[in-house]
This record gives C-alpha cells, sequence and structure tokens, in this order.
C-alpha cells in the first residue's frame, strides 16, 4: 500500500515542531481546508506561495463509447475539475526525488 499523508498526520507533525495544543492545530487544519474548498466552489482559483495553484476548470460536453457496448454512444456531460500546478519550489523538489524508492 501506498504511504498516505493524512490530516491527522498534519496535525501531529505541527504540534511536534511548535508545541501549539493538537485540538487548536486540529481546528486551524480543518479551517485551512475549508477555505480552500469554499474558494474552489465558488470557482476562484487557490494561490498557495512556494506550493502551487489549485484551478478550477470546465471540461467541456463530449461523447464516449462503452467498452461493453461500443455501438452505442455515451454522452458525457459538461462539469467542473480541480488542476493543480506545482510551484517553483515543489518542482525542484520533485526533480531531485529518487524515483527508484517509490515504486
Amino acid at each position: 500500500m501506498a504511504n498516505n499523508l493524512t490530516k491527522r498526520d498534519i496535525v501531529l507533525d505541527i504540534y511536534n515542531k511548535t508545541g501549539i495544543a493538537q485540538k487548536d492545530v486540529r481546528v486551524a487544519v480543518q479551517k485551512t481546508l475549508d477555505a480552500i474548498a469554499e474558494a474552489l466552489l465558488r470557482g476562484d482559483n487557490v494561490e498557495l506561495r512556494n506550493f502551487g495553484v489549485f484551478e478550477v476548470q470546465m471540461r467541456k460536453s463530449r461523447i464516449g463509447r462503452n467498452p461493453n457496448q461500443p455501438e452505442k454512444d455515451v454522452v458525457i456531460p459538461a462539469r467542473a475539475v480541480i488542476k493543480f500546478k506545482a510551484g517553483k519550489e515543489l518542482k525542484a523538489g520533485l526533480r531531485e526525488l529518487d524515483l527508484k524508492n517509490l515504486g
């Protein structure tokens, strides 16, 4: 199974580095995530300097194919998606990542 960073891991990391009460850190992390989600749901982009940008983009409606019934066309409706563009410092860190130890 892949290593995943959870919200709990973030809270514990901040607590260990700052000594701020875990309850207060948990509230601050949740409020931060709520603010990001609210902005994205309004259609706003979220720019976090030195980290990256979350952008709301619209995917056009298109025709798809059902592999089990290739003769039938399926209409895939237009929808909003979130794209992430890594910032300069994050991209630089990713270039140095040891790809052999990821898989």
